[in-house]
């Protein structure tokens, strides 16, 4: 089971946790992320090519848009490219799992976060789970203040530091930046509160079983060249090899394995598809942005936003966006 692929791609709460874990402290550590200058953002603005999956939902006579996302992500995958740049400017809302740079959403998480219970580990696995914080340098009083669980999902979303991919470049990141900069209205589609529920197990047993099988998959190694493959699928646009993602994620092997992927993402989808057509139908033309995996299947976001009567289509990046009425 890739519980750490899931936690990787599936949920944005790292985005806040992970601000104190960049401590480079030997040369063994990730690199840091430097601020990028003036001219490195005019180069990346100006080299933008489009990445990740589009779609134009229309209903009532106004278009809105829906975009897969990767919450982990390169410096250059960060720019919109000519096609995404293009809904961007015909929409006057971002829509965003959250809005993580909204001070109540961080008020919200910082107390949300405080208040969750955390279940002692057995002093081996608190051990196992210690030695891998400090390989990924994660400082230990970040570590300290975490549920389990939040601990897991931190080290799932520095995983790919070495090879460039990092919170810090999340597409979902950019846009509540860009959306903000340009004096849009930017909302979130889902709560804290609800994001750190579906991360934390039921029970104290579950706890345990799911942090040792997460370190289980980070100690062999299994885990980042899964990262790396769906990194370079959301980069490539391969809307064929997301939809056959059930046949590649080494995630859905057995029923428990099936059952928390539908916890992560179908029994989400609902309420995020209906937050989205509530948006719609208040008159705006919206730019929602949600994790690519929610797109995937009958129960994903197109689909879902296709039974409530929405036109959904799927734009190609290979012909110019015509900007709807």
């Amino acid at each position: 089971m890739n519980r750490l692929l899931r936690f990787a791609l599936t949920g944005l709460l790292a985005l806040q946790l992970v601000g104190g874990a960049r401590a480079q402290t030997t040369p063994e550590c990730p690199p840091t992320v430097p601020v990028p200058t003036p001219d490195q953002l005019q180069a990346g603005a100006r080299q933008a090519r489009d990445h990740g999956f589009l779609w134009r939902v229309s209903k009532n006579g106004r278009s809105s848009w829906l975009y897969g996302t990767l919450h982990v992500a390169k410096f250059e995958w960060a720019f919109p490219g000519p096609t995404v740049n293009a809904a961007l400017r015909a929409s006057d809302t971002i829509a965003l799992e959250l809005d993580v740079l909204d001070p109540e959403v961080q008020r919200r998480m910082a107390q949300a976060q405080a208040a969750q219970v955390r279940a002692p580990l057995p002093p081996a696995l608190q051990q196992r789970l210690d030695r891998v914080a400090q390989t990924e340098c994660v400082p230990a009083q970040t570590m300290a203040t975490l549920a389990p669980e939040l601990q897991i999902a931190t080290l799932a979303t520095l995983l790919g530091r070495r090879d460039g991919l990092d919170a810090s470049y999340g597409i979902d990141v950019f846009l509540a930046g860009w959306g903000h900069a340009g004096k849009l209205k930017v909302v979130s589609l889902e709560s804290p509160e609800l994001q750190l529920k579906t991360l934390q197990s039921a029970s104290p047993a579950e706890t345990v079983e799911a942090v040792a099988s997460a370190l289980d998959e980070l100690e062999s190694g299994r885990t980042l060249p899964l990262l790396l493959r769906m990194a370079q699928v959301w980069a490539d646009g391969d809307w064929a090899a997301l939809s056959g993602y059930a046949s590649w994620c080494e995630c859905l092997k057995t029923a428990a394995d099936r059952a928390e992927m539908a916890r992560m993402l179908d029994d989400r989808n609902p309420a995020l598809a209906n937050a989205i057509a509530a948006l719609h139908a208040s008159g705006q033309r919206v730019f929602a942005a949600v994790g690519s995996l929610h797109m995937i299947g009958p129960t994903g976001l197109p689909a879902l936003l296709a039974q409530r009567g929405y036109r959904v289509e799927r734009i190609s990046y290979d012909k110019p966006v015509e900007t709807p009425p």
